[in-house]
């Protein structure tokens, strides 16, 4: 096998930049910038012709995996500076009535399972917007990692612990990806 069949490229759509500064990508589109560091990826990265190309340093399988693999993140990056993504979760409860707050960039889960106390979730990232609406919590943003750790981190917070998880529904839940 040559090393060119290892080699990985991407192509950049019109109206996005991308640029290379001591292996760290940055992408600008409409919706803002987004950097990533690529110091530990055991890859050569360049940028000719409007085309990323990644090249493993070596020729094995789990070489070219991780090629793809940050080929597969600059994409999502790409997509996210173009389009955005959208999770969108719902509020489910059964008994006592949750109610959702945003303040200062932390997510307040209230009365959850009759708690005097809020469970609080972290909003990963300046970019990442939590949107209330009816009984959904939308989260929007460009930066993929962003928006989709935001999620977990406001579901991992109204998990339900020493109960029968069939019986006891309460939470917030994703519902769609976008």
């Amino acid at each position: 096998m040559s090393t060119n069949e290892h080699i990985s490229t991407l192509e950049i759509p019109e109206g996005i930049t991308v640029t290379l500064e001591e292996r760290t990508i940055s992408v600008k589109g409409k919706l803002g910038t987004i950097k990533k560091d690529f110091t530990k990826l055991p890859a050569f990265l360049t940028i000719e012709n409007n085309t990323v190309k990644i090249e493993p340093y070596g020729t094995r399988r789990k070489d070219f995996a991780i090629s793809k693999t940050a080929q597969s993140i600059i994409n999502n990056m790409i997509k996210g500076v173009e389009n955005g993504y959208k999770y969108k979760m719902k509020i489910v409860f059964a008994h006592f009535p949750i109610t959702v707050k945003i303040k200062d960039g932390k997510v307040h889960v209230e009365n959850f399972f009759g708690e005097r106390k809020a469970r609080i979730s972290k909003i990963v990232g300046e970019s990442t917007k939590v949107a209330i609406e009816g009984d959904d919590l939308v989260i929007t943003g460009p930066h993929l990692e962003h928006v989709s750790q935001t999620a977990a981190n406001i579901e991992l917070s109204t998990r339900v612990k020493n109960k029968d998880q069939r019986v006891f529904l309460d939470g917030v839940y994703v519902y769609s990806r976008e």
